[in-house]
């Protein structure tokens, strides 16, 4: 299991994140749901290891430190130039020290152009290529930073089905998105960001009150102007 325990960042006097605690089990997807600003990639890179400077715990329970078998999708991939798909691919295994596999079967359900440059890719194309270099990883645990952001719907519905079968196979997945509907429909549970403090954490059996508590909780003042003009 990964756990962050009273999770503490700031940047000077500005505070980010205010003891933020959850814990990602094997075998779960654990969705975290926020407005811009509230500290989620704050959140993601400090449990990634992209920022140090905090105070709290970040541990997997089990022993090992938690980037040897956690891949993480940013929510901009960065692409070098020159680089071809089947290139990029190749320089993250190989970057891990892994053996360079085979990409076609994953290739075959995303579609790519392995042999064009990547950094010519859409920006749905993009996001595709860096999820099939953590899918032909094989990692025990995901950190995806708005996975859904760019994707058309053919894309957005094949996504959700991955995420839920490695699930089923027992990987830990986090996951951050705008769109309430892809993480009630995919997550197990989620975590409600507000000001860089967990406000509340939410079991499957509680999404159909998820939506409102949030407009209730982001947008109080301005429900009662709206109810002033509709």
């Amino acid at each position: 299991m990964l756990e962050v325990l009273n999770l503490r960042k700031a940047y000077g006097p500005h505070i980010v994140l205010h003891d933020v605690s959850l814990n990602l089990c094997p075998g779960t997807i654990h969705g975290l749901v926020g407005a811009n600003g509230a500290g989620k990639t704050t959140l993601i890179n400090c449990l990634y290891g992209l920022e140090d400077d905090f105070a709290g715990t970040i541990r997997d329970t089990a022993g090992p430190p938690v980037r040897t078998h956690c891949g993480l999708l940013p929510y901009e991939p960065y692409f070098y130039p020159r680089l071809t798909g089947r290139e990029y691919l190749e320089f993250c295994l190989q970057a891990r020290d892994r053996p360079v596999t085979d990409f076609s079967g994953w290739n075959q359900l995303l579609e790519l152009p392995l042999d064009q440059y990547a950094d010519e890719y859409s920006a749905g194309m993009r996001k595709k290529l860096a999820l099939l270099a953590l899918l032909v990883q094989q990692f025990n645990y995901l950190i995806l930073d708005e996975p859904f952001n760019g994707l058309d719907l053919e894309a957005n519905l094949l996504l959700k089905e991955i995420l839920k079968r490695l699930r089923d196979r027992g990987t830990g997945i986090l996951l951050t998105s705008h769109i309430l509907g892809a993480l009630t429909e995919t997550c197990d549970e989620i975590s409600v960001l507000i000001d860089g403090r967990v406000q509340r954490q939410y079991a499957a059996a509680e999404f159909n009150t998820l939506e409102a508590d949030l407009l209730q909780r982001l947008h109080r003042e301005k429900l009662g102007l709206l109810d002033g003009l509709v």
